[in-house]
């Protein structure tokens, strides 16, 4: 959504700041003279699809501070809003009343792991339902090759983000829904492909985690789960097993983040036939 002022003679654009929105002359004429680089603020006037938009991101800037992470991935940059630090989130109350932490703030090394593995296959339209969708990296990732995705996770903040960041990167929206794995919803079902990276990180998230791709997975469906090596993870096959899943693969992904390299484990899970 662009303008002409006939007065300068000059072509504006629209750009969100972090206090709303801004016009800006890319270039302009004031008496005959060709200025580069000035620039005005104005009201603009935004459909109510746009607007919502423009709220969100307000709503989140008002919430956190907020940085841009730009993830070299697949031929093209994603670029991320995300919290600045996931330290700075950290509730002690929150911790106390349900044992939550705010590990969704963060683009982790097994989200480029399972990047890599969801990349490999076009979507071709296929549902997909990724479990713990933290900043929407992956689901960014999902969308492009193809998946109807539908993201997830227990706090609404990390399901605002993925939204956000999808549409700042000009790919479809997935649907959002709020989950606790303990109370899991029956009707999340007969997905095509499931997904989670790093989230076994407490004891009970194996068989909580495993109960939730059973659930979810169509009966040829496949399931792909990247951890970074955690001990907790070892009785992830064990648990598949008990809920009627068989891992029918576990490989290695070499991943680097930070110019620190490391191996992911990509767990490959379907329903026992």
């Amino acid at each position: 959504m662009g303008g002409y002022n006939s007065a300068l003679g000059s072509v504006f654009w629209p750009g969100l700041d972090g206090n709303g929105w801004q016009w800006q002359v890319l270039t302009g004429r004031v008496n005959g003279r060709l200025i580069q680089g000035l620039g005005v603020k104005s009201e603009v006037i935004m459909d109510e699809g746009e607007a919502e938009w423009v709220e969100l991101e307000k709503g989140l800037r008002g919430k956190f501070e907020i940085v841009s992470e730009g993830v070299a991935f697949g031929g093209r940059s994603y670029e991320l809003l995300r919290p600045r630090s996931v330290d700075d989130l950290i509730s002690e109350e929150d911790f106390n009343r349900d044992g939550r932490l705010p590990y969704w703030a963060d683009v982790w090394p097994s989200a480029l792991g399972l990047a890599q593995r969801v990349w490999q296959e076009p979507g071709n339209g296929r549902r997909m339902l990724e479990l713990g969708c933290a900043v929407g990296f992956v689901a960014c990732v999902g969308a492009a090759a193809g998946y109807d995705l539908t993201a997830t996770d227990y706090y609404q903040e990390a399901l605002d983000f993925t939204r956000l960041n999808a549409r700042r990167n000009g790919l479809p929206i997935p649907a959002a829904r709020l989950v606790d794995w303990r109370e899991y919803p029956a009707d999340l079902r007969d997905f095509d492909v499931v997904i989670a990276s790093d989230v076994l990180y407490e004891k009970p998230y194996c068989g909580l985690v495993a109960e939730a791709f059973a659930v979810s997975l169509a009966k040829n469906g496949v399931g792909w789960l990247t951890d970074p090596q955690r001990m907790l993870a070892e009785g992830f096959p064990k648990s598949c097993e008990e809920k009627g899943l068989v891992v029918s693969k576990k490989v290695g992904i070499a991943v680097e983040k930070g110019g620190r390299k490391q191996t992911i484990d990509l767990y490959e899970l379907q329903k026992r036939k």
